[in-house]
């Protein structure tokens, strides 16, 4: 029997590409149609919106362990979230959590390892990328680090909370992204971190100046090995 997953959602676009990729890919394991039992919950994501703007991680946290106390009650065996920015939380989650945890942000670490990386530029809201959640788990793994620059970092904030997360993937949004990575692997990175799960709908890997990591859809895999362990 596979373990069931739990899934503490945020924004909708992300948490269904995750959703749906776990479910695609496990037919490909477990036969036709086929995948975990996935039990999912979200509060409105107006709900967190204001306190990740005020930096209010603590507030973040009891929404996270809300949803993960939901899915728990319902069988969920161990919990993902396909958001990268609400892993701050995470030291007011853990401690309290019914379920265990994957980590978005080891997930990618792991696998930026696998592929040799030896610095990624970071691409996400800007909270996540002046925040600790990828510089921690990468330099766990010897992996070092880079962020656009202050505008880079405002214009890409307005194009996730304005565009991404309502469903909007502009072609001139597109574009602004690929100009960032190019800026990036000027200054030495190898890999780009696609750190927003919205991200991974909008930047097409075949024309971005960097090798992506894909934090949504490598989440995403790593419950489905971890539920079929």
């Amino acid at each position: 029997m596979a373990r069931h997953i739990g899934i503490v959602a945020c924004s909708a676009e992300g948490a269904a590409l995750c959703y749906r990729t776990i479910c695609r890919e496990a037919a490909e394991r477990m036969g036709e149609h086929n995948h975990p039992e996935i039990s999912m919950h979200a509060p409105p994501f107006a709900e967190y919106v204001g306190p990740i703007r005020a930096g209010d991680w603590r507030a973040v946290g009891r929404l996270m362990l809300s949803s993960a106390r939901k899915v728990a009650q319902i069988g969920a065996e161990f919990a993902i979230s396909p958001d990268n920015t609400i892993h701050q939380a995470m030291e007011f989650v853990l401690p309290h959590s019914p379920i265990p945890w994957l980590h978005i942000a080891e997930v990618v670490a792991r696998e930026a390892q696998r592929n040799s990386y030896r610095k990624l530029g970071i691409a996400g809201t800007k909270y996540l990328m002046t925040g600790p959640v990828y510089p921690d788990s990468l330099k766990a793994f010897g992996i070092e680090h880079a962020i656009p620059d202050a505008p880079q970092r405002e214009r890409i904030n307005e194009i996730i909370f304005g565009q991404l997360v309502c469903g909007s993937f502009t072609e001139a949004s597109r574009l602004y992204f690929n100009e960032v990575f190019a800026g990036l692997k000027r200054r030495g990175c190898d890999a780009a971190v696609l750190g927003c799960t919205e991200i991974p709908l909008l930047v097409d890997p075949a024309n971005c100046p960097l090798p992506t990591l894909d934090s949504t859809r490598l989440l995403a895999r790593a419950a489905l090995n971890h539920a079929l362990k």
